[in-house]
């Protein structure tokens, strides 16, 4: 079962009730000083707003190399859910520990910290390094910031491990991702003579055609990984809106969508594919409505990841103790990571699908106390 000082941690860290976005500096205060205490150097990367914060962290002897682990402060809201149990506040039943955030991710993050701890207490030959990010849950933001402070910072590691839910599996890719924002600019007028103006919500709803266009011919021409659930690229619409009144014809409206690609299909190919079919839609009404448009935005975009099954790092990490080799569907910080020259593997407990995002979330002693035996045995080969 997990150790009494995993367990400390982790009811210490249930109790921040921060969400992405949010003020994160009394949790990082805590954990940056819980590191302080044990001799490790400290880099502090607030965001610009000044609100939060992200930290790197290393032990041991300076420089590259090493070992990391990585992990995010930041949980996804609880309103709107039926939980039965405080979501701040951690509670057990049986062999459940039920609190917001204990598989995604701070289960792994109290299994860092313990850690820590007893890296202090020994010599270490390579250094041990954490990565504390926020705002993870809404398109791994916070990493996109830190990340290019790491080399310069306390070093790259030769291996990093992203502690995500994976039951304890041994995740070599995932999907990357893009989020974006279509503008369209039609002709407001009066409802009454619709057919002379032009409604942008019309285009809109051309474009979310194009998109299950778009779908088809990826899933029918584009790469397929059979080790996904869905093993190809996808596409989704998410939030459609505009107009003012039922009287008005709208001269605006706005569109979010996603894709979400394979390694083998090209960001740029994907993106230039749909500026062609959001100017088929507009080009026909230009004689007439020269103010017909259709803009594209990318507001985030994070990479995915992709590991040889066959690295040294997968049989290294299965050998301490870890599980199946898989690909996951969600998406991580581990690309970025993994752009910066570093073997990267996301491997963590908690099971995604199972606790994930839900109400009631939980973490099983079983699989903290399998994450705690697993870096204790990385330590014990790190130590001098």
């Amino acid at each position: 079962m997990a150790g009494a000082r995993v367990l400390e941690l982790l009811e210490r860290l249930v109790g921040f009730e921060v969400l992405s976005g949010a003020d994160n500096r009394a949790m990082t205060g805590f954990i940056a000083d819980h590191l302080a205490a044990l001799g490790f150097t400290l880099h502090r990367l607030p965001h610009p707003d000044g609100n939060r914060e992200g930290l790197f962290a290393a032990l041991g002897p300076e420089g590259p190399g090493g070992v990391m682990l990585s992990a995010h402060v930041d949980v996804v809201p609880v309103a709107g859910q039926n939980w039965t149990r405080p979501p701040f506040r951690l509670s057990t039943e049986g062999g459940r520990l039920y609190g917001r955030g204990t598989t995604d991710m701070k289960g792994y993050l109290a299994c860092m910290l313990a850690l820590a701890e007893q890296a202090a207490s020994r010599p270490l030959r390579e250094p041990l390094k954490l990565a504390i990010s926020y705002d993870e849950e809404i398109g791994c933001q916070g990493m996109q910031r830190m990340i290019g402070a790491l080399a310069s910072g306390i070093g790259l590691p030769r291996l990093c491990l992203v502690g995500e839910p994976t039951q304890m599996g041994v995740a070599i890719g995932h999907k990357g991702k893009a989020a974006l924002r279509a503008r369209f600019t039609g002709r407001a007028g009066h409802s009454a003579l619709a057919p002379e103006f032009l409604n942008a919500l019309h285009l809109a709803a051309d474009f979310v055609q194009a998109l299950r266009t778009e779908q088809a011919y990826w899933q029918a021409s584009g790469a397929r990984d059979p080790a996904y659930a869905v093993p190809y690229t996808t596409l989704h619409a998410g939030r459609f809106w505009g107009g003012q009144a039922l009287n008005i014809v709208p001269g605006s409206a706005e569109l979010e969508f996603e894709y979400r690609h394979l390694p083998g299909d090209d960001p740029a190919e994907i993106e230039a594919r749909l500026a062609r079919a959001a100017q088929a839609i507009v080009q026909p009404y230009r004689g007439s409505f020269p103010e017909a448009s259709v803009s594209l935005l990318v507001e985030n975009a994070y990479p995915g990841l992709d590991m040889a099954p066959d690295a040294p790092a997968v049989g290294w990490l299965q050998g301490l103790g870890a599980g199946p080799v898989m690909k996951v569907p969600f998406g991580t910080e581990a690309g970025y990571f993994a752009a910066q020259g570093i073997e990267t593997l996301v491997c963590g407990p908690g099971s995604m699908a199972g606790q994930g995002h839900q109400p009631d979330e939980y973490i099983e002693r079983s699989e903290l106390a399998a994450c705690e035996a697993l870096l204790g045995r990385l330590l014990e080969g790190m130590s001098a």
